[in-house]
């Protein structure tokens, strides 16, 4: 699937620590009525995948007036060329976590003056890799809610402020790569946390099937409607 008009490339940077300097960069994909955008969706791709892999995503889920914003995870994939990653899930890299987790953070809160809309009306959603980090980092933002697709939980969430988003959690029941056990501990431990969860199961593996893309358009309308 192409797009022959209306893909953008970017690149900030965003976040220096000590003598390093980390960038994001990401595709962007205004809305499709040739509007002003009144809605964004923010995606994070898994490890080892980049901003292209769910860009395909954004005419199937049909939301005309959204501003779709593909990130590209800051450090480069040790075994796949052009790939990248959030963090090493190798070597359990924690200083790679922090960097990107600042990162992320800093980005999502520079969108509203970038695009005009607030986070008030942004949905993050995030695939494996990219469903933890949205776990991880949406909780702590002001966002309308928080799609995980095979995602996990790094460890127990610290949401900030009082008001947290809703949160739309999918997973494969013959996932080889992220257990089904690690989606419904994150869900019970989200629950408890107090947190709106919708938890859904689908006889797949580590993918996103078209009826989990249903699902999605109708979590995101519903909650911003």
């Amino acid at each position: 699937m192409t797009f022959a008009t209306g893909l953008i490339f970017q690149n900030i940077a965003s976040v220096n620590f000590g003598e390093n300097s980390l960038s994001l960069q990401f595709l962007s994909i205004p809305p499709a009525n040739g509007q002003v955008p009144t809605h964004l969706m923010v995606c994070l791709h898994g490890w080892g995948a980049n901003m292209q892999d769910l860009a395909p995503l954004a005419p199937v889920l049909n939301l005309p007036n959204y501003q779709f914003l593909f990130a590209d995870a800051p450090f480069r994939h040790p075994q796949v060329p052009g790939g990248k990653m959030w963090y090493d899930l190798e070597n359990q890299n924690l200083q790679e976590l922090t960097e990107s987790r600042q990162l992320l953070t800093d980005w999502l809160k520079s969108l509203e003056n970038s695009t005009g809309v607030p986070l008030s009306r942004t949905i993050l959603m995030g695939f494996s890799q990219g469903g933890a980090m949205t776990l991880d980092v949406g909780l702590t933002l002001p966002l309308a809610g928080l799609v995980s697709l095979s995602g996990f939980l790094h460890g127990k969430p610290q949401p900030a402020g009082s008001t947290l988003p809703s949160i739309l959690m999918v997973h494969g029941r013959q996932d080889p790569i992220v257990p089904l056990e690690a989606a419904q501990r994150a869900k019970d431990t989200l629950t408890e946390l107090g947190v709106v969860v919708q938890y859904r199961e689908f006889d797949m593996g580590h993918e996103i099937l078209p009826e989990v893309l249903g699902l999605v358009r109708s979590f995101i309308v519903n909650t911003l409607s």
